[in-house]
């Protein structure tokens, strides 16, 4: 096992999204639990919050899946149980959730999969359920901040999944599971995607959530593989990171200075912190960091 790595959460129900609020937790997501789990940074371990009972009035998730923590302290979550991107309010503002999208010109999202804000706080996320390399049916859509307009920005792709920004905002990485690779986008001034290339290649299997650090570099989880993998921008391989399962799901830079790294792994059912020499690239419109 590589070196460093430890565990901090088990008994979990198929780990996601694991998204830093800031104030030095880690909330994961269970998909099929389905609640969110809180691991706090000296690694305990606890619920978070679970979906309201049934025949209750009040707005709730269903399954969650990738998620990301805004900078007023709300967190959103794909759902791709309501096939919807949820707002979820800390219980210090209420604690009210409320659907932020949940379709484009009238068509129902397919199942909101991961998501990254730019630098004005617009919202883009990763459509797949259904999309294949036969079928490329899967979609990117962008969320305007304020008016919360849904753009397709990018379809035709075969599984999208993990989705990232680079430091300048106007780039935009895309794991595009079914064809094993990560896809780089140039973000237009007025958000829309064009000249896509191929950041970088896995070979085989599905790369799944992912982050980028200080220097650039793309953190991959390698679903499959039972692996993290470090490109450099070029596409260059710098290093793997062996997991003991193989259903490596996602992976988030948190702390203080950004350096301990959780890794979500769904054969174990468990999460996983590995400290890194670079520190993570801090996500455009998160909360304060006093963690």
């Amino acid at each position: 096992m590589e070196r460093g790595l430890k565990k901090v959460a088990a008994g979990l129900k198929f780990p996601e999204g694991p998204a830093y609020d800031g104030k030095g937790n880690v909330i994961v997501s269970d998909c099929r639990g389905p609640y969110l789990t809180r691991i706090t940074k000296d690694g305990k371990a606890s619920l978070y919050l679970r979906p309201a009972s049934a025949g209750s009035a009040r707005m709730t998730f269903k399954k969650p899946n990738g998620s990301t923590f805004f900078e007023d302290g709300s967190q959103f979550v794909c759902d791709f149980g309501r096939k919807a991107i949820m707002r979820i309010y800390p219980a210090s503002a209420g604690g009210k959730q409320l659907i932020y999208a949940r379709a484009w010109n009238g068509r129902p999202f397919r199942g909101p999969n991961d998501l990254a804000f730019d630098p004005a706080g617009n919202l883009y996320f990763t459509d797949p359920p259904g999309s294949n390399r036969k079928t490329p049916i899967g979609c990117v859509y962008r969320v305007a901040r304020g008016t919360r307009q849904v753009t397709r920005v990018a379809d035709g792709l075969a599984f999208p999944n993990g989705i990232a920004f680079a430091a300048d905002g106007r780039t935009l990485y895309v794991c595009e599971s079914q064809r094993s690779r990560v896809l780089r986008y140039r973000v237009a001034p007025d958000g829309s995607l064009g000249d896509k290339r191929v950041a970088a290649n896995l070979g085989w299997g599905d790369p799944d959530g992912m982050a980028v650090d200080r220097a650039g570099n793309l953190v991959v989880a390698h679903f499959g593989a039972g692996m993290v993998h470090m490109f450099r921008p070029d596409g260059k391989l710098l290093r793997s990171i062996k997991l003991p399962g193989k259903q490596v799901t996602n992976v988030e830079f948190a702390g203080r200075d950004l350096r301990t790294l959780y890794i979500t792994e769904a054969e174990t059912d468990a999460v996983y912190t590995l400290p890194m020499d670079v520190p993570g690239l801090p996500l455009f419109c998160s909360p304060k960091n006093t963690g």
